[in-house]
């Protein structure tokens, strides 16, 4: 089964709560759509910041969410002295604690800053159409230069989602991938790295 890739850069998702305290009453624009259905890059901002090192023009993502989250790669917590636990979406526990600054002040999170996994949107038609019920994980084969198995791929399935490979800048660096390219996605229920076991 093939699908396509989508690499996430460092990014922040904002409750309406705390993008007011960084942004005050500016509206959240939107810059340009994303692969998701409904969210979009924004035109807004943050430094993220640890102790003296700050990383600077995070992009928040849209639309604002009941939860502030931001995601970094291993690469940038080498920059920011941190070690975050790898973690999905909106399951911030044992997340680290992260200040954000923006144009109209600065918001210390007491948790949020967090790895990514490795997922794939998928919507429950498409579970069904590829037979992948009972799946919470899967791995996908890269082929080429740098080719490869990704294995702890996560399963995320709603409602509206179009079906997408979502790596951080580091995994899709490590296997030479960008936004657009083609992978294979395999189940593996009794298999490892695609071969029975």
């Amino acid at each position: 089964m093939k699908i396509l890739v989508g690499v996430s850069a460092r990014h922040v998702h904002l409750t309406k709560e705390v993008y007011r305290q960084l942004f005050g009453h500016e509206e959240l624009k939107k810059m340009v759509d994303i692969d998701q259905p409904g969210q979009f890059s924004s035109t807004s901002v943050v430094t993220i910041k640890n102790g003296d090192r700050k990383i600077e023009n995070v992009r928040i993502v849209g639309p604002l969410r009941d939860y502030n989250q931001v995601e970094i790669s291993r690469t940038d917590c080498y920059q920011l002295k941190v070690n975050p636990p790898v973690r999905s979406s909106g399951d911030l526990e044992d997340s680290l604690p992260i200040t954000l600054i923006g144009p109209n002040g600065a918001v210390d999170l007491e948790k949020g800053l967090i790895l990514a996994n490795r997922h794939v949107h998928i919507n429950y038609e498409d579970v069904q159409k590829y037979g992948l019920q009972g799946l919470s994980e899967v791995a996908i084969k890269v082929t080429g230069e740098k080719s490869g198995i990704l294995e702890n791929v996560y399963l995320k399935i709603q409602d509206t989602a179009a079906l997408r490979l979502h790596l951080d800048t580091d995994d899709a660096n490590a296997f030479n991938l960008k936004n657009g390219d083609e992978v294979e996605l395999l189940k593996i229920r009794g298999e490892k790295n695609g071969i029975k076991r």
